[in-house]
C-alpha cells in the first residue's frame, strides 16, 4: 500500500473479546491515521491505534444513530483524502450483516485503494463459547445464519423458510422480532425445540438463557435478556459441551 493514497480497510473486529481480532487487524489498527468504529467493538482494541490517530465513533445505540450510513460514507472519502489510511472498525466480521461491502463498493468511485481484513464472526464463535456446536455429527448437518430484521425493520423473510429447515438456526438482530420468530416457528409444529439467547456473548458481561421456542420469551424476562444478543435455534443447544473458562485455560498453562 502507498502510504500518500487515500485508502480504506474495512476490518473485522471480532465478536467482543479482546483476544478474538486477528494480528492482521491489530497491524491494520496501528497504520490508521483515522478509525471510524461502531458500537459493538470492544473499545479496548483502541489501545492498538497510534497516538495521533483519530477516532470518531459512528455506531448505533438502542437505535440512535451517531451517523446514518450515508454520512459515514462519505466521512471515510472525506477523511481518507485529508489524512491517508482510514480504518473501519466494526464487530464480527464486516461482511456478514456488517454493511462492510457497501462502503467499500461507494467509496472506489472515489479513487481510494480498499482492502479488507475479516473478522471472527459472532454467529459462530458466541455459541462455542457456550459449549454450542452449530453443527453435529447425528443431531444437525446444517446451520442457517439469518437476520431477523430487514432494512425495512419487518421481519424477514428467511427466518420462515430457516424454520422448515432440520438445521441450527442462528438469529442475529433478533431480540426485538423474537415474540414474531416465537410464531414463526408455532406454526412449524416446533413449540419444543430448544432455544439460547446469548447476550454481550465473549465479553466479561455475557448472560445466557436457555429455554425452548415454548417458553423462551418467559426466559428472557426471567434472565432480564436483552439486545445485544444471538439467538441459536435448534438440537443443538441440549448437546452443549462442558467447558472451563479458556481464560482459566489459558492462565493455567
Amino acid at each position: 500500500m502507498n502510504i500518500n493514497t487515500p485508502k480504506l480497510t474495512v476490518v473485522g473486529a471480532g465478536p467482543g473479546d479482546e483476544d478474538l481480532i486477528t494480528l492482521k487487524a491489530i497491524k491494520a489498527i496501528e497504520s490508521a491515521n483515522v478509525i471510524l468504529y461502531d458500537a459493538l467493538i470492544n473499545e479496548s482494541l483502541l489501545k492498538y491505534a497510534a497516538k495521533d490517530v483519530e477516532l470518531i465513533f459512528v455506531g448505533k445505540r438502542k437505535g440512535c444513530y451517531a451517523f446514518q450510513q450515508e454520512q459515514i460514507n462519505d466521512l471515510i472519502v472525506t477523511k481518507a483524502k485529508e489524512k491517508g489510511h482510514v480504518v473501519r472498525l466494526k464487530g464480527g466480521d464486516p461482511f456478514i450483516f456488517g454493511r462492510g461491502a457497501e462502503e467499500i463498493d461507494y467509496v472506489r468511485a472515489f479513487g481510494l485503494e480498499t482492502y479488507v481484513v475479516p473478522g471472527i464472526s459472532s454467529a459462530l464463535a458466541v455459541p462455542a463459547y457456550q459449549g454450542i456446536p452449530l453443527t453435529k455429527r447425528g443431531i444437525s448437518e446444517s446451520f442457517w445464519v439469518v437476520t431477523a430484521t430487514t432494512k425495512d425493520h419487518a421481519l424477514s423473510a428467511d427466518v420462515e423458510l430457516a424454520a422448515k429447515s432440520t438445521g441450527t438456526i442462528v438469529i442475529l438482530m433478533g431480540m426485538h422480532k423474537l415474540k414474531d420468530i416465537v410464531k414463526v416457528f408455532y406454526a412449524e409444529n416446533k413449540r419444543n425445540v430448544p432455544v439460547a439467547i446469548i447476550q454481550n456473548g465473549t465479553r466479561d458481561n455475557e448472560k445466557v438463557g436457555i429455554g425452548t421456542i415454548r417458553n423462551i420469551q418467559q426466559v428472557v424476562k426471567e434472565n432480564e435478556l436483552a439486545a445485544p444478543a444471538i439467538i441459536v435455534i435448534g438440537d443443538v443447544v441440549k448437546h452443549r459441551a462442558v467447558l472451563n473458562s479458556i481464560q482459566q485455560a489459558v492462565e493455567n498453562k
